[in-house]
């Protein structure tokens, strides 16, 4: 199976396809897939869906993903990744919620826009795109990236209507409030104790660890940990940080701490899980 990487910030193709298969394959890159015309079938991780104009899909780094076109179909590949998330001009609060949101969409077929308002939104900064990518007019590259950052945060606004994988039907606004207050200060120990979070929201520490543990189905200090390492993993993944670097950003003690702990994460220490994985 072929795995694709991406080489720059982001990057724009323009495809049309007609009455074949696009082979599975995945990436270590974020990716947002457009169709203009056809009709086909979208298939992820072993599910499927079928696919019209109009429809844009989020395909996540590792998602396993292919189409099987039924009429000739027209895409718009956005891709972009960890870095250009950071480089875009969106403020560290919309980055780390970002973040946050796209680590964190289902791995699922289907359109990601839950909002038929979106949908009209999303079709004209396409074909903006699309126009400035072929015209290649002064300042195109910079009225595409904002178009881009646009369509990120529109998609953010759409997978965060609906819950996480970790949390089931029952869960409440104050659960998703919580998370989003925690990745927005992952970088910061102190703001993510119990005792402040209990501050912050008005609850009792009692309070806040059976409900987090009934909207979650894990601890607090267990999701805190989990989404740690998974940033550690897209550092390790779409960045050039050094092992140091990763530390001192999100509240390690040490480069040993960080390595104990991704092991029982990953089974191999950060650095051989980089040098792993840019050999794949």
């Amino acid at each position: 199976m072929k795995r694709e990487n991406l080489h720059q910030p982001f990057e724009i193709t323009l495809s049309e396809v007609d009455d074949t298969n696009l082979k599975e394959h995945d990436h270590t890159f974020f990716e947002l897939v457009y169709i203009l015309t056809g009709t086909g079938i979208q298939w992820i991780n072993n599910h499927k869906f079928p696919y019209h104009d109009g429809h844009l899909f989020l395909i996540t780094p590792g998602d396993i993903h292919s189409f099987e076109i039924h009429n000739r179909t027209n895409f718009v590949y956005i891709k972009f990744n960890d870095i250009y998330i950071h480089s875009a001009v969106l403020g560290d609060d919309n980055i780390q919620r970002l973040e946050f949101i796209l680590q964190h969409a289902n791995h699922q077929p289907g359109c990601i826009l839950r909002n038929t308002t979106d949908k009209l939104l999303v079709k004209p900064m396409i074909e903006a795109i699309m126009r400035e990518y072929r015209n290649k007019h002064i300042y195109s590259t910079e009225i595409i990236a904002q178009l881009i950052n646009t369509i990120i945060i529109v998609v953010a606004r759409n997978v965060a209507m609906f819950l996480p994988e970790r949390l089931d039907d029952n869960s409440t606004d104050l659960v998703l409030n919580i998370l989003q207050y925690i990745q927005s200060n992952i970088c910061f120990p102190e703001k993510i104790k119990a005792k402040e979070i209990c501050r912050h929201f008005g609850i009792s520490p009692n309070y806040l660890g059976k409900y987090f543990k009934k909207q979650t189905n894990e601890t607090m200090q267990q999701y805190i940990l989990n989404y740690k390492m998974k940033m550690v993993e897209s550092r390790l993944l779409h960045s050039d940080m050094r092992i140091n670097e990763i530390v001192e950003e999100l509240g390690f003690t040490d480069e040993s701490h960080l390595n104990r702990l991704f092991k029982k994460y990953k089974d191999v220490s950060p650095t051989e899980f980089r040098k792993i994985n840019k050999l794949l």
